[in-house]
Parts: C-alpha cells; sequence; structure tokens
C-alpha cells in the first residue's frame, strides 16, 4: 500500500489517470483503476488490482438517495477491509457534490455541502491508516476557493486533492479551467485529481498542466448503447485513448504555474522524491 507522499510530483509531464470499472475482476488488466465500494461490499474475496483509488460512491448515493446510506465508520471499516489488495494509493473522502440537481435531491446548500464534506473527512481520517483523498466542493470557481480556506491547515502542503462537481462540464473544458486556475491561484502546490474527467477535457493543454490526476468511466455510457457497459475491452479502449493524447505542455498553463508560484510564500516548492509512476 502507497499514500500520496510516495507518488511522483508530475511537473510539466502527463496526467495521470485511473479507469473507472464497474467490475473489480476486471481491474488486473489495468495498471491504475478507480473502483466505487459499492462494487465492493457485497464481494466476499479478495481481487487481483494494481495502483487502484476507493470511490466513495458519492455520486449514487446523493443523485439516488439525497443521503449517504452508510455511515463514516462502515465507510471506513470497507477501507480497512480491501486496503490489502494491490497498492490502494488513496480511498476517496465521503463528499458532497454541489450541482444544481444534488442540492435539490438534498435539499441543502453549497455552504452545507462544504461543510458536511469536511465533517465526513475529519471523521474518516481517524478511523484508518489508508490516505484519505480529501475533496473541494462548489460550483463557482470562487466556491472552491473559499473550501479550500475552509479546508484550512487540514491541506498540507502537496497534498493529492479532488476536485468535485465538474464532471458534468466536460463539454465546457473552460469551465473546468477556470475552476482549476481558482483553486491554482490559491494554493499552487496542491496536486490536483479530476473527478470523472472524460477525453474531451484532457485534450485542452490547460487543464492537463493543472492536473496531477483524473478518471473517468466515459467509456461505460457509450458501451451501454451498444450492449458492452461492462466489457473490459472497451474500458482498455478507452484508457488507450486516454494514453494516446499528446502532452501538451499549455504555454498558458506552464506561464500561470509558475507566476502564481512566484506569487505565493506561504506555499513554496514542495520536495518530493521521484520514483516511477
Amino acid at each position: 500500500m502507497v499514500g500520496f507522499k510516495d507518488m511522483p510530483y508530475n511537473e510539466h509531464r502527463d496526467c495521470l489517470f485511473f479507469i473507472g470499472l464497474h467490475m473489480p475482476n476486471h481491474a488486473a488488466r489495468f495498471s491504475r483503476c478507480m473502483v466505487s465500494v459499492n462494487r465492493l461490499k457485497r464481494r466476499k474475496s479478495d481481487f487481483t488490482v494494481g495502483r487502484w483509488i476507493m470511490d466513495s460512491g458519492a455520486f449514487t448515493e446523493l443523485s439516488t438517495h439525497g443521503r449517504y446510506r452508510s455511515s463514516v465508520k462502515e465507510y471506513a471499516d470497507q477501507v480497512n477491509r480491501w486496503k490489502s489488495c494491490g497498492e490502494l494509493e488513496a480511498a476517496v473522502t465521503q463528499d458532497y457534490m454541489c450541482e444544481s440537481f444534488i442540492l435539490e435531491k438534498t435539499g441543502l446548500t453549497i455552504v452545507d455541502h462544504q461543510r458536511l464534506t469536511i465533517e465526513r473527512y475529519d471523521e474518516l481520517i481517524a478511523l484508518t491508516d489508508v490516505y484519505i483523498m480529501p475533496v473541494l466542493q462548489g460550483y463557482a470557481p470562487q466556491d472552491y476557493v473559499s473550501h479550500v480556506r475552509q479546508y484550512g491547515e487540514r491541506l498540507t502542503p502537496g497534498m493529492w486533492v479532488g476536485v468535485g462537481s465538474v464532471c458534468k462540464r466536460n463539454s465546457s473544458p473552460r469551465q473546468i479551467e477556470n475552476v482549476l486556475m481558482a483553486i491554482k491561484r490559491e494554493r499552487p502546490d496542491l496536486r490536483l485529481h479530476g473527478f470523472g474527467i472524460k477525453k474531451t477535457a484532457l485534450e485542452s493543454g490547460l487543464v492537463q498542466s493543472l492536473l496531477y490526476s483524473s478518471d473517468s468511466m466515459a467509456w461505460s455510457y457509450q458501451g451501454r448503447k451498444i450492449g458492452r457497459g461492462n466489457d473490459p475491452e472497451m474500458a482498455r479502449e478507452y484508457a488507450d485513448k486516454v494514453a494516446g493524447i499528446r502532452y501538451q505542455t499549455s504555454l498558458l498553463g506552464t506561464m500561470f504555474i509558475k507566476g502564481i508560484g512566484r506569487q505565493q510564500s506561504g506555499y513554496g516548492k514542495v520536495e518530493i522524491a521521484m520514483g516511477e509512476s
């Protein structure tokens, strides 16, 4: 098992990609993947997997039920149960997305969702030694800046942090860019993970420059149209397409990152040992 401190810093290199999978028994086919805890709860036996992230199932829980049906303790039990399988690099905290249809489902506000996300994060990190990925939530760019400030010193220099409520904006990469830039202006040291970032958004050189890692299950949506929604070959084809995106060191992205790095005095260059990815 490895944590975020064991992962290489990715200045001027490809965004790490974790393919989202429905079936845990398909995980062995991929070097990196993301598997939802909802796919593991009823499973009895271990499964073969390389480097992976456990997703909290937040989207399904909140979009379908408007709440988490599992307590933080129950989620932590699942994290601890499966941490011995492969290299569990992170388990995502039980965050609260902030898209309008999710807010309608919960009956709460963005501020409420931000507060609840941090409360569950605080409770979860005390229950496991697995790295728990904090998630920044909001909708407008300034919402995310506010959430960074709410986390405060919890977000240590160079921390691997998720960015939520962006997966529905893949058709408009500029919106994703604006969110990521706002976070980086506030904390240029953070290593950002984009949830549900499709190939279309990753083709933006600026998005690539600002993200450390991302995941997507977009292949499954396309697969369901032709009766192949759980076909690992569809997942492989999609992962290969993402891997084939030529890394674009966006001039704007490079200038942006260097510029904000000079402006920040509280968070200097983060020294992280290089290793294989």
